[in-house]
C-alpha cells in the first residue's frame, strides 16, 4: 500500500538530541534491518522506575517510561497521580539516579476512553480529550491513541475500524492543540495508533491460541487512520506516527503465557509500508522468553512494552524477603512485618481491580490474587498500610542482615550477585537487582546491553 504524506509547517523542528529523536533513529535503523529496538517501562511503581533509571544510565540508553490511562489520569488513576504529578515524580527519580532529563522519554499508553468505558460515549470521550491534553502539557511526548473500546451506550461490543480511527484523530487534534501552548522548539509529539489493541494489563481470560493480525488489516488500518487524520488537517501529525499496534500472537493471562511464534507472524514483518517510516509496537510482551523478545525486534516489533512482569518481580523479591524475615525473627513474632496479610486484606476489601480477571473457589482466588501472571496486586502497592509494612520489612532486614544461606534459599540470583561482589545484602538493593534482571533481558533483546 502506498501512503501519501503531505508536509505542513510546524513550529517545532526535530531536535537531534531529544529522546524522541533517538527513538526515531532506532526506528529508522530497525527498518534498515539493524536488529535494534527500544523497550517502554509501563509502570508507575517507584522501585521499578528507580531500577529502570539505573539500568538506562548503565547502558547509556534512553529511559522510555509510560503511564496508562488507568494508572495516571486527571482524576488520579489508581496511583493517585495526575499526569503533571507523574511527570514530576519520574523527573525526581531519574535525577536522583543521575540520569539527565534529555535521556528520559515520557509516554502515555492507551490514552482514550478506557477508564470511563462504562459511561456514555460522549462523556467518556470528553474525559479522554482532557486526559490527552493534560499529558501533553505535562511533557509527555509519545502518545498512544487508543479509542478501540465501546462505551456503555453503544450497541456494538466491537467498534468498526473507521469509528476507532476517527475518534483517535479527534484525540490527536486535541494533543496538537495542547502542544501549541508549549514553548517554541519543544520536541514534537510522536504517535502510536491501531485498532487491534490488547486490553491494558493482559487478557482477562487467555485460554485458546491467539490470532495473529492479518496482513490485510495492517493496510486497511493505516488507510483508515490516514484518512481520519487528513479529514482534520492533521497531515503533519501523520508524519509523526511512528508505531502501529497489532497482535503478533503474544499475551499472558492468569496462569499462562503465549510465546512468540515468528513463523505465524512472518507475513507481518513484510507488511509495513515504506512510507511513513514506522514499526510495530508490541503490547503485553511480559514474561516472553529472551529469544522471543529478540525475534520480535528482528521482525520489526521494535517497540516492546513491559509492565506487569516488572511489578511481578518486585512482588517475588518482597515475598522472598518476607520468608527470610520470618526465619530470622520467628521468635519475635510481634516484630515481623505482615506484607502478605496486608496485601490480601486490601485486595479482598476492594476487589474492583481483580474480580473480572480471576475465577475459581476461595483458595484458587487467593492464589491468583497473590501469584497470577496477571499481577493484579500491582494496583494495591500504593496503599499506605502496605507501604508501612514494606518499610517495616526493610527496617527489620537492615537491622538484622540476612545470612547468605537464607539469601541462597529465597533469592538465588541475588545470592550469586552477592558472592560475586556486585551486590550488597541489603533489602532495597536485592529488590532492585531482582527487577533489573527483567530489564536486562529487554535491553539485550533491543541491542542496548
Amino acid at each position: 500500500m502506498k501512503v501519501v504524506v503531505v508536509t505542513t509547517e510546524h513550529k517545532s523542528a526535530p531536535d537531534s538530541s531529544s529522546p524522541g529523536a533517538h527513538l526515531r533513529d532506532i526506528i529508522r535503523r530497525n527498518r534498515s534491518c539493524d536488529a535494534v529496538g527500544v523497550y517502554a517501562v509501563c509502570s508507575a511503581h517507584p522501585e521499578v522506575i528507580a531500577t529502570a533509571s539505573g539500568e538506562a544510565r548503565s547502558n547509556n540508553s534512553i529511559l522510555h517510561v509510560e503511564s496508562t490511562s488507568s494508572q495516571v489520569n486527571q482524576y488520579g488513576g489508581y496511583t493517585g497521580q495526575t499526569p503533571q504529578q507523574f511527570a514530576s515524580f519520574v523527573r525526581s527519580v531519574t535525577h536522583t539516579a543521575g540520569l539527565s532529563s534529555d535521556r528520559v522519554l515520557l509516554g502515555g499508553d492507551h490514552l482514550g476512553p478506557f477508564p470511563w468505558r462504562r459511561e456514555p460515549v460522549s462523556l467518556a470521550m470528553q474525559k479522554a480529550h482532557a486526559l490527552v491534553q493534560a499529558c501533553v502539557l505535562a511533557g509527555y511526548r509519545k502518545i498512544h491513541l487508543d479509542a478501540s473500546m465501546a462505551c456503555s451506550d453503544e450497541s456494538a461490543s466491537v467498534l468498526d475500524e473507521r469509528t476507532v480511527a476517527e475518534r483517535a484523530a479527534a484525540l490527536c487534534e486535541t494533543a496538537e492543540n495542547a502542544f501549541r501552548e508549549l514553548p517554541v522548539n519543544s520536541p514534537p509529539l510522536l504517535y502510536v495508533v491501531g485498532t487491534e489493541v490488547p486490553a491494558p494489563g493482559g487478557e482477562s481470560s487467555a485460554e485458546e491460541a491467539l490470532s495473529v493480525t492479518p496482513v490485510s488489516h495492517v493496510q486497511s488500518t493505516l488507510r483508515a487512520f490516514q484518512q481520519a487524520f487528513a479529514k482534520r488537517g492533521l497531515e503533519n501529525a501523520w508524519e509523526r506516527v511512528i508505531g502501529l499496534v497489532v497482535q503478533p500472537g503474544v499475551e499472558f493471562g492468569e496462569w499462562n503465557v503465549f510465546d512468540y511464534d515468528r513463523g505465524k507472524a512472518a507475513s507481518l514483518s513484510l507488511a509495513l509500508p515504506a512510507n511513513p517510516q514506522l514499526v510495530y509496537e508490541a503490547h503485553s510482551t511480559d514474561f516472553q522468553l529472551a529469544i522471543g523478545l529478540r525475534q520480535l525486534v528482528e521482525d520489526h516489533f521494535a517497540i516492546l512494552k513491559v509492565g506487569p512482569e516488572l511489578t511481578f518481580s518486585f512482588r517475588e523479591a518482597v515475598f522472598a524477603l518476607c520468608g527470610i524475615e520470618h526465619e530470622m525473627l520467628r521468635r519475635k513474632a510481634e516484630q515481623v512485618s505482615r506484607v502478605r496479610e496486608a496485601l490480601e486484606a486490601a485486595m479482598v476489601r476492594n476487589p474492583s481491580y481483580w474480580r473480572d480477571y480471576y475465577r475459581g473457589d476461595e483458595n484458587e482466588l487467593r492464589i491468583s490474587r497473590l501469584y497470577s501472571f496477571s499481577d493484579r496486586c500491582r494496583y494495591y502497592w500504593f496503599q499506605p498500610e502496605l507501604q508501612a509494612q514494606i518499610e517495616l520489612l526493610t527496617k527489620n532486614l537492615n537491622d538484622h542482615p540476612p545470612a547468605l544461606t537464607l539469601v541462597s534459599q529465597y533469592l538465588p540470583q541475588e545470592y550469586d550477585a552477592i558472592r560475586a561482589g556486585v551486590l550488597r545484602p541489603l533489602p532495597s538493593q536485592m529488590i532492585r537487582h531482582h527487577i533489573a534482571a527483567v530489564l536486562q533481558k529487554y535491553a539485550k533483546a533491543c541491542g542496548q546491553a
